[in-house]
């Protein structure tokens, strides 16, 4: 028997052949041989390498097939079960409760203020403003754009902001039917209510009611309210560029309100401009009208009764927090029934209230015209926390409403000085021939002396406080004396930009308007808010730590908490600088322009300052554990327009170290009161206790170094160790530098009050100088700017004559 394998026939295979060759079935030609069955189809290779990642096009024909099955099933049931709900409770919206800290009332807000109208009630080109601020394709488009909710998704997700991607159908059906939540169960029956309404009723009736439901702000629902809020006449009197700006407001009500936000009024303005273009793209409106038209002011605010006093002041600036950190948006909040627990201090904010009464407020006369331009702010802040304990926005919301605490549309004058100096620091800037800035750092202090850049003089000149010629005098005594010649020389050793940089970590806003990068900035001329500098000088008081102010301490409605922003602090100028900066605002308390600080009491550290052409009057100071500004304002309360201080309270002028400081010494030590006083503990840059100006031996950097933690109480020979209760004269501890220019600093003369530089110092807190000089000048370089003295750089002036203190 034979060992070959055997065929099913019996036959064996020839030897050699495998039996899975065709050739062992049939001929090469791919016929089948004789009595064999049919050839099997080859295989297909195996995917190998990247190529098994890739989907075949079954896969993916199979993959979209079953994605457009499950939306068209997902869109059928949700058509099915979605249904038009009844009107929601906006319309008879809760009131939002406003807590202190103990959880006692200040403020109940949220009545709603809605009248309805009927379509045929508005005129046609205030409806056409309407839709081309919010919806051009509204009479010809479906109920749902999804391109749009597509592109406002991918937006959002690729940060580029929160946009829009709703129709003025899907807009009604949230204010009508839903709410404002952002979740996306909300989103999907806004879709499917949507469609179904489109379907019920016309695109008239879905206008009608949209005009009727939305929110414009100053608590006004629907266009008939808003028409009466903001112009005091019904919906059919509103004139074409009226409207645009009542559409205007539908994308951003109170930030749009000029009235409210005057810093605003370029955004407001643009976004009223995009409106009226819009309408004569559309051709709803003609490009002769268009051109002619005029930016319609909106006439002042008519606030419930409810938020008199200080109540509506707090309560619009407890709003501006949460919408502006996003906690929730400005119409979710305006449906009501939030339960907010401010960081506000009832004893705080009683005692500040009670401050401004007697130092400003009760001062003011009937009698006296000025006095009817008297405005007041005031906001004070733990350093430590960073929490708003108290805040002063006007004498009465009811009768002033936009909030001085928070506006943005004043100079900060000298009170800005201080951050030039921690910049100095911070940086280890040198003067222009090289000599590091400390506090007994000498620089020229003469009248309208040119500002030095590297290539030369700068074309800037800027005048001191009465046009006094101070001539060379130490960084302590220019801040005690608010000297700007110094300051704005000291601006440019720095780099105006480093500057700005500097005050942006302290926490000044970086859009903070004028807040630009040149000399000019030390002397103030920006306008941060009162709440603005409150934070600032709180990072000083901090010891250069920052982080941002904290308002709120708790929101929550039907029992659920909404998150807040968490605070983040940081290292924002190193410990040296904030606490070198510190020792000379102590100066200027203890003997500078500041002086009635000493009222609190305790150790104080703060500075003066004044607006161009004396419109308002500023005092930022801190103890360790308390900081706190106030600002005198002057407008009138007709136009709006800010008006000089002169005359009013029965003074010829108010300067930072008057009224300011006196209402924050009284207000710092009844907060403070019952508390033990606090001393500062100070970490100095190297020289900053030096008892003598520096000389041709020390005046390269880096020559001696002062210890780490030292007290300021210890501080051997500096201004800052006299006690508040006994403050020495300016200048009664610093150098009398004399010679041809700044790098000549032998005395000339005899200290504490002596002649000086040819001159006599009169000794007095105030010297007539800085903040506290006559009219003219003012902290912001007032006067001719190209009229300074002749002379090489450095020479001094001839000596001013002495200048009575003021009182």
């Amino acid at each position: 028997m034979s060992d070959e394998p055997q065929q099913p026939g019996g036959e064996h295979e020839p030897p050699g052949r495998d039996p899975r060759t065709p050739a062992a079935h049939g001929s090469h030609s791919g016929e089948p041989s004789e009595g064999a069955g049919p050839a099997k189809k080859p295989k297909r290779p195996r995917r190998t390498g990247w190529r098994r990642a890739v989907p075949t096009w079954r896969m993916v024909l199979g993959a979209a097939l079953l994605v457009a099955l499950l939306l068209i099933g997902g869109f059928i049931a949700g058509y099915e079960l979605v249904e038009i709900p009844p009107a929601n409770a906006s319309a008879t919206a809760q009131s939002n409760l406003y807590l202190y800290k103990d959880g006692s009332v200040i403020a109940r807000s949220g009545e709603v203020n809605r009248e309805n109208v009927t379509l045929a009630q508005v005129p046609l080109t205030v409806q056409h403003a309407v839709l081309a601020a919010e919806d051009r394709d509204f009479y010809s488009e479906r109920a749902v754009d999804v391109k749009a909710m597509a592109r406002a998704a991918w937006n959002t997700l690729t940060g580029k902001g929160k946009q829009g991607g709703s129709t003025i159908t899907q807009q009604y059906v949230k204010n009508y039917y839903l709410g404002q939540e952002q979740t996306v169960v909300r989103k999907i029956k806004e879709f499917f209510i949507a469609v179904k309404l489109n379907r019920e009723e016309s695109k008239s009736q879905i206008f009608e009611g949209y005009l009727n439901t939305s929110y414009f702000g100053r608590n006004a629902y629907g266009i008939q309210a808003a028409a009466q809020a903001y112009y005091g006449k019904d919906a059919g009197g509103i004139t074409t560029a009226e409207g645009a700006y009542l559409a205007s407001l539908l994308n951003a009500p109170s930030a749009y309100d000029v009235v409210v936000h005057p810093e605003n009024k370029a955004a407001a303005l643009a976004r009223w401009n995009y409106v009226l273009d819009g309408m004569v793209k559309e051709k709803w409106l003609g490009a002769g009208p268009r051109a002619a038209m005029t930016f319609p002011v909106p006439g002042k605010v008519r606030p419930p009764t409810g938020l008199s006093g200080q109540r509506g002041y707090i309560v619009q600036a407890v709003e501006d927090y949460l919408t502006s950190n996003e906690v929730i948006d400005e119409n979710t909040l305006a449906t009501g029934g939030y339960r907010i627990t401010t960081t506000l201090e009832k004893k705080k904010q009683n005692a500040l209230v009670k401050a401004v009464d007697d130092n400003v407020m009760s001062q003011t006369s009937i009698d006296r015209k000025a006095d009817r331009d008297v405005r007041v702010g005031g906001a004070s802040i733990d350093p430590r926390t960073g929490r708003v304990v108290a805040m002063y926005g006007g004498v009465d919301y009811t009768k002033q409403y936009v909030n001085n605490a928070t506006r943005r549309d004043y100079q900060v004058g000298s009170t800005f000085k201080p951050f030039v100096f921690t910049s100095a620091v911070a940086n280890g800037s040198t003067t222009q021939d090289g000599r590091p800035i400390t506090p007994n750092t000498v620089y020229d202090g003469t009248n309208k002396r040119m500002v030095q850049g590297p290539a030369g003089p700068t074309g800037y000149a800027p005048a001191n406080e009465d046009d006094i010629d101070y001539g060379p005098l130490t960084v302590r005594a220019a801040t005690d004396k608010s000297v700007n010649a110094v300051y704005a020389q000291m601006a440019e050793d720095v780099g105006p930009a480093k500057v700005k940089q500097t005050a942006i970590d302290l926490g000044i806003p970086k859009n903070t308007p004028d807040l630009a990068p040149y000399p000019s900035v030390a002397l103030g001329v920006a306008t941060a808010s009162v709440l603005d500098m409150a934070e600032a000088y709180a990072t000083l008081a901090n010891h250069g730590r920052h982080g941002a102010y904290v308002l709120v301490d708790k929101v929550s409605k039907g029992g659920e908490d909404l998150e807040l922003p968490g605070r983040h602090t940081e290292q924002a100028v190193g410990r040296e600088a904030a606490d070198t900066t510190t020792s000379i605002l102590r100066s200027v308390v203890e003997g500078g322009t500041g002086t009635a600080a000493q009222g609190a009491g305790r150790p104080a550290a703060g500075k003066t300052g004044t607006a161009e052409e004396d419109k308002a009057a500023w005092f930022a100071g801190y103890t360790p554990d308390l900081a706190t500004v106030i600002a005198v304002m002057g407008q009138d309360p007709g136009t709006g327009v800010q008006k000089p201080l002169y005359g009013a309270l029965g003074l010829a002028r108010i300067n930072g170290g008057g009224t300011p400081a006196q209402t924050w010494a009284q207000y710092t030590e009844a907060a403070l009161r019952g508390t033990p006083a606090q001393d500062f503990d100070l970490d100095l840059e190297s020289g900053a206790a030096e008892t003598a100006p520096p000389t041709g031996e020390n005046t390269s950097p880096g020559t001696t170094r002062t210890p780490s933690g030292r007290p300021s109480g210890t501080q051997p020979s500096s201004p800052g160790s006299t006690a508040p209760s006994s403050p020495s004269s300016p200048g009664s501890n610093e150098p009398a530098p004399g010679g041809t220019g700044t790098d000549n600093p032998a005395a000339g003369g005899t200290q504490n009050g002596g002649p000086e530089n040819g001159g006599t110092l009169n000794g007095g807190p105030e010297n007539g100088g800085g903040d506290n000089g006559g009219p003219r000048g003012g902290d912001n370089g007032g006067g001719d700017g190209n009229g300074f003295l002749p002379g090489a750089r450095g020479t001094p002036a001839p000596p001013a004559p002495p200048t009575a203190p003021r009182q």
